[in-house]
């Protein structure tokens, strides 16, 4: 079960990335709702993330939740946002 949250936990750290890219170009009520869904993610994110460390050891936890962050984040800016797919 720690395993399924730290994952879960890793897709949450993605939608507060790209909600904070999103937020960056909107403006308006655009802006307050990616703001909004920004800091709901970020939230979920860190209590996924500590729930999961009840179980697991931090250092792991920690390496595969900014893992799973960053892959998903870097998958989500080539696919949606047009970012360039080179080193």
């Amino acid at each position: 079960m720690a395993w399924f949250l730290l994952f879960l936990a890793g897709l949450f750290e993605v939608g507060f990335t790209t909600c904070l890219s999103k937020a960056k170009e909107a403006t308006g009520t655009a802006y307050a709702l990616w703001l909004a869904g920004f800091f709901v993610s970020m939230s979920l994110s860190m209590y996924l993330l500590y729930r999961a460390t009840l179980t697991l050891p931090m250092d792991t936890a920690y390496a595969v939740w900014t893992g799973v962050g960053a892959a998903g984040t870097a998958i989500i800016g080539i696919l949606f946002f047009k970012e360039p797919a080179q080193l």
